[in-house]
């Protein structure tokens, strides 16, 4: 796992994903967003981690244009505007909420080192999405 730090852009499927939507034309960008997350969803099986590194990072991209969410500032998140996303937050929390559900292997290999700030980094996503979904 190419993995450097606990945050959502913090791995090599993060960055990735993030230069993916730097390089797509910027109508198509909304959609790549939305496909992170329906990947995940979709999967009843074992989700694999890079599907899930991804989804992450498209939620924190929804996260951070949300009331109380945490900018998107790193050098591997997108460089390129991003339309509003915030319409994607109900699939975001789904895909969050898979993420740490079994079986899911980055939340295995999370579980296998410290994982307390990883889990308060996806508690601190999940809250930005649903208090600006409620309020």
């Amino acid at each position: 796992m190419g993995t450097w730090d606990v945050g959502p852009f913090d791995n090599d499927t993060a960055a990735d994903f993030c230069g993916g939507l730097d390089d797509a034309a910027a109508e198509e960008r909304e959609g790549l967003v939305r496909a992170a997350f329906t990947s995940v969803i979709d999967t009843e099986g074992y989700l694999d981690a890079c599907e899930a590194e991804a989804a992450v990072a498209a939620a924190a991209l929804v996260a951070a244009q949300c009331p109380g969410g945490d900018p998107a500032y790193s050098a591997y998140a997108p460089g390129e505007p991003l339309p509003d996303l915030t319409g994607l937050r109900e699939p975001a929390v789904r895909a969050v909420d898979r993420v740490v559900t079994e079986p899911s292997e980055l939340l295995e290999l999370w579980e296998e080192s410290d994982a307390a700030p990883w889990h308060a980094v996806i508690r601190g996503l999940r809250s930005a999405l649903l208090s600006s979904a409620t309020g």
